[in-house]
């Protein structure tokens, strides 16, 4: 079992930036892989991006619409996973969820268990 908790989210302005921060409790954070996930109002939820056990930048995945604005990256002392969102948009809106599953990294959020209670992010024009 993990607990979940995110935090960071916000109001900014479209080209701003946020960092979003989910802490996980438990000590085998290191044993999860962990994505992002978000759900803008009217929408289904989809995913953002993802980063696996072994953290390298090189192995995180990334929805096409964030690619190049936004960076995952995991602290594993710190048992926290990361969400730097740069250069936002107003389609960037949205309630912003971590998730955390053993294995593999992945971007179906049906293979992840383990959800957090999820932050609101909101992009002003």
């Amino acid at each position: 079992q993990v607990h979940l908790v995110e935090s960071g989210g916000g109001l900014v302005q479209a080209g701003g930036s946020l960092r979003l921060s989910c802490v996980a409790s438990g000590r085998t954070f290191s044993s999860y892989a962990m994505g992002w996930f978000r759900q803008a109002p009217g929408k289904e939820r989809g995913f953002v991006a993802a980063m696996p056990i072994k953290w390298s930048a090189a192995d995180a995945y990334y929805a096409d619409s964030v690619k190049g604005r936004f960076t995952i990256s995991r602290d594993n002392a710190k048992n926290t996973v990361y969400l730097q969102m740069n250069s936002l948009k107003p389609e960037d809106t949205a309630f912003y969820y971590c998730a955390a599953k053993y294995g593999t990294a992945g971007t179906d959020q049906n293979e992840y268990p383990y959800w957090g209670q999820g932050t609101q992010v909101t992009v002003s024009s």
